[in-house]
């Protein structure tokens, strides 16, 4: 029987026993929760694929407070998990402080790429691409020619979605309007969907018929009010075309639920520390199709998004990447 351990909090995980099983790797979920049905759920996915395929157990862990990043990420290198990811750019910090201290412990992070360790793999995702695609069909779904983005916490990271995606609209309109906001400036952006649901009324009201959430928990918030409105939206990170069946359009799938199984299968003898880049190339991201949104997705829009998906891949289309030069070509922010 596959075990799958948890830990919620500190008095819990100092009741773990004082060393982890053989290579037994762990999972250590951003703020927003494990099932926030977008990226820490996605990352928990690949984490129960690889127990359930496996047959074997491994340890994870919901931070609820920024003092438990340090303190979590410590105890559990403490007591021999390995190799042991962490997840969201907000942990860079926690890793700079916890990893050297631990050299035999092989640590990966997703959304970082800009730390030098020799134990850590670093997972990044090149998310303007999945979200040009998405763009494209916003486009072409809009009666209105005004299509949203509602980001979570605003980071150049969130503006990295937000700039393929306009990119990816103004592809198929160049005079669409893209109308754009961000939840707010700190982490509890990222599981406000009454903000959210407020910032779609808001866009709603300026027009806008298809709104892209790209806000984590926030995002359920989105997707509800678009619903309640009868327009559409486009869900984001793990599919979530199944959340209001037939008004989502689509969803940008971001795989972390692949980088997490990655890691977990390769364990510790098949770690590669280093940085990876997962896109079009890699099916590290993409857009989701299936019954649920079937009849929203023409064949000469699934058409159109498939052509562009292989020039991008094959370097014929250029989608410009907001970390490029901290500003979008189409796009003001």
């Amino acid at each position: 029987m596959t075990i799958i351990k948890k830990m919620l909090g500190g008095a819990a995980l100092l009741a773990l026993t004082s060393t982890a099983a053989l290579s037994e790797p762990a999972l250590m979920y951003d703020l927003g929760g494990k099932f926030d049905k977008s990226f820490n759920e996605a990352a928990y996915n690949g984490a129960k694929r690889w127990a359930e395929e496996t047959g074997n157990s491994y340890r994870e862990i919901e931070v609820t407070a920024e003092a438990q990043r340090v303190q979590f990420a410590t105890q559990l290198a403490e007591r021999g998990f390995n190799p042991i990811v962490v997840l969201g750019f907000q942990n860079a910090s926690t890793i700079e402080e916890v990893a050297p201290k631990y050299p035999d412990t092989k640590f990966a992070i997703v959304d970082v790429g800009w730390l030098d360790l020799p134990n850590l793999r670093q997972i990044t995702f090149a998310e303007h691409e999945g979200s040009y695609l998405v763009g494209m069909l916003a486009a072409m779904a809009s009666e209105t020619g005004t299509v949203g983005f509602i980001g979570g916490m605003d980071v150049p990271l969130i503006r990295h979605f937000a700039c393929g995606y306009a990119q990816g609209a103004k592809s198929v309109n160049a005079d669409i309007n893209v109308v754009a906001n961000m939840t707010g400036t700190t982490p509890a952006a990222w599981n406000d969907p009454v903000k959210g649901g407020e910032l779609t009324k808001a866009q709603i009201n300026q027009g806008a018929d298809v709104v892209y959430a790209a806000a984590g928990g926030t995002g359920v918030g989105v997707l509800q009010a678009a619903a309640d409105a009868d327009i559409l939206s486009i869900g984001v990170d793990s599919n979530q075309n199944h959340m209001h069946p037939g008004k989502v359009l689509t969803s940008m799938l971001k795989r972390v639920d692949n980088a997490v199984y990655d890691v977990f299968a390769n364990g510790v003898e098949g770690f590669e520390p280093g940085v990876v880049t997962m896109g079009l190339g890699n099916d590290g991201v993409g857009y989701a199709l299936d019954d649920n949104n079937a009849s929203l997705i023409t064949a000469d829009m699934k058409s159109a998004v498939d052509d562009a998906r292989e020039k991008i891949i094959a370097g014929d289309v250029n989608v410009v990447a907001y970390y490029e030069n901290d500003s979008c070509p189409a796009l003001d922010f």
